[in-house]
């Protein structure tokens, strides 16, 4: 069984593949903290995007994607800038939920699993 590990943390890995299968760490903002929703959004999907490359997938192998908001009146705001991201015909299984966030500065947290080719 080969468990692959990246950026790990005493707490946690921001990746981890098993299996043809890549589990992400809920993203956060962290080049964008206390910024709008709309903002939040796009430099979490910026980060995503990186770490799927870093991983070998794509936008196009995401399985599965829950989103976490602060606050479920910026649902419009976040899915404005989630339906520009996802390639058309490749929408994952997705739940969207509001949570209290680890941090105030935080109004969108993003956790995917996506195939890994």
């Amino acid at each position: 069984m080969t468990i692959q590990r990246f950026d790990t943390g005493a707490r946690m890995s921001q990746a981890v593949l098993h299996g043809g299968f890549a589990f992400l760490a809920g993203q956060v903002a962290e080049d964008a903290p206390g910024t709008s929703v709309t903002e939040q959004t796009a430099n979490i999907l910026a980060r995503i995007d990186a770490l799927l490359h870093r991983i070998g997938s794509r936008r196009e192998n995401i399985l599965s994607a829950t989103i976490w908001l602060a606050d479920i009146a910026g649902f419009a705001e976040m899915n404005a800038v989630w339906d520009a991201w996802v390639p058309q015909g490749h929408a994952p299984a997705r739940a969207t939920v509001e949570a209290r966030l680890a941090a105030p500065q935080f109004a969108v947290e993003i956790g995917i699993v996506a195939a890994v080719a």
